[in-house]
């Protein structure tokens, strides 16, 4: 049975990492939120909004950029995923 405890925590350490990020993603007139983590396989879903949605370029800023950044800090996140 897993800790929702440990569940809170890996939220907020994802949230304190995605912090780091926002005011460069903001720079470019978009966001990002958290939907939805699944701790069994490690998949992050998360929202892109502003100018991030729909830009060819999110894609590359979501792998090189969020994921990388969350996989060596948070290493629960195995993957990145935008919905």
């Amino acid at each position: 049975m897993s800790d929702p405890q440990a569940g809170a925590d890996i939220l907020t350490r994802i949230e304190q990492t995605l912090d780091q990020l926002r005011p460069y993603i903001a720079s470019h007139k978009g966001s990002v939120e958290v939907v939805d983590f699944d701790e069994l396989d490690g998949v992050l879903l998360l929202r892109l909004g502003g100018t991030c949605h729909g830009c060819s370029a999110a894609t590359i800023t979501l792998k090189q950029g969020i994921e990388s950044r969350l996989k060596q800090l948070v290493p629960e996140v195995r993957s990145v995923a935008a919905i």
